[in-house]
Order: C-alpha cells, then structure tokens, then sequence
C-alpha cells in the first residue's frame, strides 16, 4: 500500500511479512496486514482482497514466530502459505518457536499444522494438560465435526486432510444466504402450484438444465444425448457419484464415445482461447497428471468427511463441484460434470426438495460474468505461478512443481457465488416457469370456450402472441388461421394478453 496518510512507511506483517522474507511462490492470501508508525487503524479493500493498516503497538516480532503468530491471529488461516513456509524452514525453527509458548493456542496450531502438512514429527513430547483448541473458529470458517488430537490437545476441524483441504470463511455475504432459508423459499414457491403444473414444470427444467449446461461449452445436442443427461439429473437425489468409479462412468455417459477415459487423463490439459492463427491465451491450466490421483483421493476424502459432518450443502457442493473443475481429470466433459457435481450433492444432502431440480446452468449461461468471476477467483492468482511451455501443435508443458496451489484452495468465492445462482433459480427460472404454465393452462381454457380448435393449433396461437406482444401478425393471420374470423381472432388475442398480463411469464 505504499505509505499511510503520515508518511510514515509501511511494513508488512503476517503472512505478507513471511511470504517475501522466504520468497514463497504462493497464491496471494486474500488478507494483507501492514504496521504503520501512527495510531490508528485503518482498513481498504480491493475487490475480494482487504488490506489492513495496524498502529505500531500490534507490530510483532519481526522472527519467524513472531510473524505467524500475528498471521493466524490477524490474516486468517492459509494452508498453503503454511505448507509452502513450512518446505522452506527447519524443523529446529518451529521447534524454537514453540518453546517459547508451550501452551499457546497459536504455537499448539503451528505445532500440529506443521506436522500434518509436512508427515514430518518435531522433537517434542505430548502435552498432558490443558485445554483443547480449535483449529479453525467456528465464527470465522466452515467448520467439520472436531476430531481430538490429545498430542497438542488441538480439535482437528478442518474440512479435508493433506491431500485436498479447501478453505471457507464465514463472510457477511453468506451469512445473508443462510439466513434466507432458500429451500424453505423453493418449498413455498412449489406450494402455490397444482400437482399437474409442478410435474410440468419440473419436466421442462430437467430438459433447460441439460440444454444450458451443453451449451455454456458449446457442445451440440441431439434428442438422445439429452435423454441421457436428464436420467442422469433425475438419479441425482438417489446416488452419491463423488466417487473415482462413477465419476469415471458419468464421464463415459456424457462425452462421444470416442472420447470416453478408463482413468485420470494422462496429458497435461489447459483452458485457452486462440487469439491468432499461431497464437493462444492460456486463461487456466490444470494440476499435472502425476498429481492427480492424490488429489482426487484428497477430493474424495474432504467429501466424505463433509458429507458425516453435515456440512452446510451449498458450501459442501461448491467446494467439491468447483475443487473438481479445477482439477480437471478428464480429457473431455469436466465441466458438465462439474455442473452436475452441483445437483447431485444439493439433491443428496437434501438442500434440494425431492423430485425438484434447480437449473443453475441456465443461469451460469445468462450470466456468463458472475459464472467466469468464480472460476477466475481461484485463476487469476494461479495463472502466474505456472511455468509452463506451450509448443505450436497447442501441446502444454508444466516445467514445476503446482500441485500445492491446488489442494487448499480458498473456496469462500465459489460458495458465494453458488449461493447466488441458486437464489436466482428460485426467484426467477423455477418461479417464472410455474407462473408461465398455470398463466398457459387458464389461457387455453379461455381460448377453448371462444373457438374449439385442435390443442395443436391452440399452442401455435398463443406462442405466435407471446412473440408478438400478444397480436397476431396479419401473415400467420392469413396463413395460419384463415379460417377463423375477426371477431374471433380479436377475442383471442385479448384472452392470451390478459392471461399473460403479469410481468415475466413470456418465454
């Protein structure tokens, strides 16, 4: 941040202070703590990063310590500022640091971190006495159910292990959603709706889910595909598919079968776009294949712990459906399944109502912005810590080592995000297609009693007035429906506006 209103120079603290003392090549904490000579405190924020200004009486000592410390207590937990710090110290360093506070929640935290990311075992017996801490607080991250660890009487609940952890805070966002009840919301939604009009409804958005989430990939559809992927959404409530075996099954299910994988891709992919008849922008590159298996089986872990957890759903479903787009273990179909990640655990977790479907592709493709904004959250900063070699037939060489950057991703980005989407299914897609069908079935019942027509011909009338701001134009009058008369067609059409006269229910 430069200088404070002082003049006084700034200096960083917390994980800002370690991260250019060891040089640590790490995505950029979202917290930054800077000590400044004056006396007062201040707080700025840029986007999802907030920087903090403290007065010179929370400067910390300026060791090893000292800075971790101040960094867990002010910046927040960062697992992997933690495991890449603790690759490049000595396990005599920790050590030090410990004894000098022995029953200290921030030294027991560094004690236990330190060997739970590193399977290295410091120097030190078991505590005996005291009492437990948290790892995580619960008023400031998701939280698993505790696990006791009686060494450094620490309360393991954290929602992954070493393998694969992301990270969740408790932001004012989310508690928002939370407090919203959205499935009690959808439940009130779907109350107000005849059986018939539900069964309907829910038949359409089955079919706009699978059409929408194609689409954002622009990948073509034939009639048999889409029957396959909307069985597959209805199986969503029934089976847990977070799993090596049915994942890899899901896969073979949506791609063209020449394209299906009997395992993890064993080539390096990548998201890019070509801006030139030679040239390509990289925009997100995956973990390595030889880093994949640990990954997933991290994945698979954090999910069962999660799931036994009782997790709150929408956390749980954005941090396993954005973790697996991230990874991107198959050559082809990621995002489809990334999407469908998102239904299944909602529907298996019951956040979802039985036998209901919340399109959030659709609105991933209506807002394109807010759906790239929670994939670049995790990106953006990971982008420029990948080296990598890009030859002209398009193939990507990762030339070092990038499996840490994925296996503790801050996910509070994509938990908010998700949270959005659903909230706007609700309020709009699930909503609006009730209104349309129940607007649709008193329409035709008045259409009906003007002019006994075909239902075929009926449908035709009322989406031709709904193109055309509820009138007939004189061409499909003359072609279509020359048989009727004046006086009819001027009737129905105020029989089709006046069904449809509340805002929103026009496709």
């Amino acid at each position: 941040m430069g200088k404070d209103s002082s003049s006084n120079a700034l200096h960083p603290a917390g994980y800002d202070a370690l991260i250019a003392r060891y040089g640590l090549q790490v995505i950029p904490h979202w917290h930054h703590s800077s000590i400044s000579q004056s006396s007062t405190r201040r707080t700025e924020r840029n986007g999802s990063s907030v920087f903090d200004v403290y007065p010179r009486a929370f400067e910390p000592q300026d060791t090893l310590g000292g800075n971790l410390e101040f960094a867990l207590k002010y910046d927040g937990v960062s697992l992997e500022v933690l495991s890449a710090l603790f690759a490049r110290v000595t396990p005599e360093d920790i050590t030090a640091y410990i004894q000098t506070k022995p029953m200290g929640k921030y030294a027991r935290r560094v004690w236990y971190l330190f060997e739970w990311l590193t399977g290295r075992r410091l120097p030190l017996i078991d505590m005996a006495s005291g009492n437990y801490v948290d790892l995580l607080e619960e008023d400031l991250f998701y939280t698993s159910a505790s696990v006791q660890v009686r060494r450094q009487r620490v309360n393991d609940n954290l929602l992954g292990d070493a393998r694969f952890c992301p990270i969740v805070r408790r932001t004012e966002l989310l508690d928002a959603f939370e407090k919203k009840d959205l499935p009690g919301k959808c439940r009130e939604v779907l109350a107000a709706y005849p059986r018939e009009i539900l069964k309907r409804a829910l038949s359409y958005l089955y079919t706009k889910e699978t059409k929408s989430s194609f689409e954002i990939e622009n990948v073509s559809l034939d009639a048999s595909r889409t029957e396959r992927f909307v069985a597959l959404l209805v199986l969503a409530e029934k089976q847990d598919f977070f799993n090596k075996v049915d994942l890899i099954d899901l896969q073979n299910r949506i791609v063209d079968a020449r394209f299906r994988d009997a395992d993890y891709r064993q080539t390096q992919n990548y998201v890019g776009e070509s801006v030139g008849w030679t040239k390509e922008r990289v925009h997100f590159v995956s973990p390595k294949p030889a880093d994949l298996n640990g990954l997933m089986e991290g994945m698979f872990a954090a999910h069962r712990r999660m799931s036994e957890s009782g997790l709150q759903p929408v956390v749980h479903a954005a941090t396993m459906a954005f973790g697996f787009v991230f990874m991107h273990p198959f050559e082809d179909g990621n995002g489809r399944i990334h999407r469908f990640l998102i239904h299944n655990i909602l529907a298996y977790r019951k956040f979802t109502p039985a036998g209901v479907i919340f399109p959030v592709s659709a609105v991933m493709l209506n807002d394109r912005d807010a759906y790239d904004a929670s994939l670049e959250a995790f990106s953006k900063g990971l982008l420029p810590l990948i080296e990598y070699r890009l030859d002209e037939r398009g193939q990507l060489t990762v030339q070092n080592e990038t499996a840490l950057h994925y296996r503790y991703i801050d996910m509070t980005a994509q938990a908010e995000a998700l949270f959005g989407f659903i909230e706007r299914v609700i309020g709009t897609d699930l909503e609006a297609e009730l209104r349309f069908l129940r607007n649709y079935d008193a329409t035709k019942k008045a259409l009906q009693e003007i002019v006994d027509m075909p239902d075929r011909l009926i449908d035709l009338f009322i989406r031709l007035c709904l193109q055309n701001k509820g009138v007939l134009s004189a061409a499909k009058r003359q072609s279509l429906f020359e048989k009727l008369s004046d006086d009819e067609v001027a009737r129905m059409q105020a029989a089709v506006r006046q069904g449809y006269s509340d805002k929103g229910t026009t496709e």
